[in-house]
Parts: structure tokens; C-alpha cells; sequence
């Protein structure tokens, strides 16, 4: 096994960085590493190697600054949909096994499972960032697909509500993966295991779901 060792970045490179992103950065650091309720704006500004005062300048206070960063990771939940024009069953399949296989792969990062974790530790105490974390990147990913299945119903190529449609796929693609991931008892999937899973999601869903009569 190869172990990969942690380089840092040399001070005048970090300097060269916008604060806002370096401030950002430390602070989903000491967050994941400390809690929420251990992390200080010190610690979190030396990081930084920025002020206490352009710290709260950018941000109001500890918590506005943990929103901020879901919120920064959440955006890579957006997942963008050009669709091509769903003509059989064929194209309904693949649209949805590439679908699946992008949204495995950028969920499954391990900073992404990171703020996830981030987001359950803190949803009693800050329900906001929860809240963030749902309306910047889990809704639209759901919108998106439910898209995809509003489309194929009315090409005619699945017969079914298309919210209900969207969590079955949704089911059928993530089974435990993602609790596992939760719960560090299984690893990242790569490529290819993320791309069968999908494809497995892809063909279960179209059985479940037979083409209009």
C-alpha cells in the first residue's frame, strides 16, 4: 500500500490566496477535526494566516462561517443537466446510469462525506446548516433528476409519478453505500465499481418501470 504524505503548502503560496478561500479552508479543517463547538475563530484564523477581524468582517460570527463552508461544498452537489433527446428506452438507460455515476462519484469525495458528517453532528444545535446543505446541493441534485423522469413520461418511455420515480432510482442507486461511507465502515468505490452501480440502478429501474402502453 502506498502512502501518500500530506505536503503543505509554503507560507507565501497560502498568502497568495484570496482570505475568503483561505479562511474557508481552515475553517472546514478545524471543524472536522474539532467540532463545531471546539473549534475557535483563533485557531481557525492562524490557519488562515488571517486576522481575527477579517475573519468576522467576512463572515458574522462561527456559525455564519460553517454555513458558508457547506455551503461552498454543497454547490458541487448542483449537477448539471444536458440532457439529450430521450428517444427509446436505450437513451433513458444510459442518461440515467451517467447520471447515477456523476452523482455516486462527487457524493462519495471524501470531503463531501466529510460535510455531510459535519452537517449531522450540527443539525440539533444549528439546524441552518442542514438546511443549507439540503437546498444548495441535495435539491438540486434531486431536481435534476426528476427532470430526467419528467421528460421520459411524456416522451412516453415510463409510466409513473416523476417524484415518486426519482426516489426509487435514487434508492436503487445508493442501497447502504452512503450510510457506510457515514459511518467509515466501507471505502470510496472507484470508478468502476461506481459505474457498474449505476448501470445495476439503471437496467433494476427500467424493469420496475415498464414503457407506457
Amino acid at each position: 500500500m502506498v502512502i501518500k504524505k500530506h505536503v503543505k503548502q509554503a507560507p507565501e503560496e497560502a498568502a497568495e490566496r484570496p482570505v475568503r478561500d483561505r479562511i474557508l479552508s481552515a475553517a472546514f479543517s478545524t471543524f472536522t477535526e474539532r467540532g463545531f463547538a471546539e473549534a475557535s475563530t483563533l485557531e481557525i484564523a492562524t490557519r488562515a494566516r488571517a486576522s481575527k477581524r477579517e475573519l468576522y468582517a467576512l463572515f458574522g460570527n462561527k456559525q455564519d462561517m460553517l454555513i458558508a463552508c457547506i455551503s461552498e461544498r454543497a454547490r458541487r452537489l448542483r449537477l448539471p443537466v444536458d440532457l439529450p433527446e430521450l428517444r427509446d428506452r436505450e437513451a433513458l438507460r444510459t442518461t440515467l446510469a451517467a447520471f447515477g455515476a456523476r452523482l455516486v462519484g462527487v457524493v462519495s469525495e471524501p470531503a463531501v462525506v466529510a460535510m455531510f458528517r459535519l452537517a449531522i453532528a450540527e443539525a440539533a444545535r444549528t439546524p441552518d446548516i442542514a438546511q443549507s446543505l439540503n437546498d444548495i446541493g441535495i435539491a438540486a441534485s434531486r431536481d435534476s433528476l426528476r427532470e430526467i423522469m419528467r421528460r421520459a413520461q411524456s416522451a412516453g418511455l415510463l409510466g409513473g409519478e416523476p417524484a415518486e420515480m426519482a426516489a426509487q432510482f435514487f434508492g436503487l442507486l445508493w442501497g447502504n453505500l452512503m450510510l457506510g461511507l457515514l459511518l467509515g465502515i466501507v471505502e470510496r468505490p472507484n470508478q468502476r465499481e461506481i459505474d457498474r452501480r449505476a448501470e445495476a440502478a439503471s437496467s433494476a429501474f427500467l424493469r420496475a418501470y415498464p414503457e407506457l402502453a
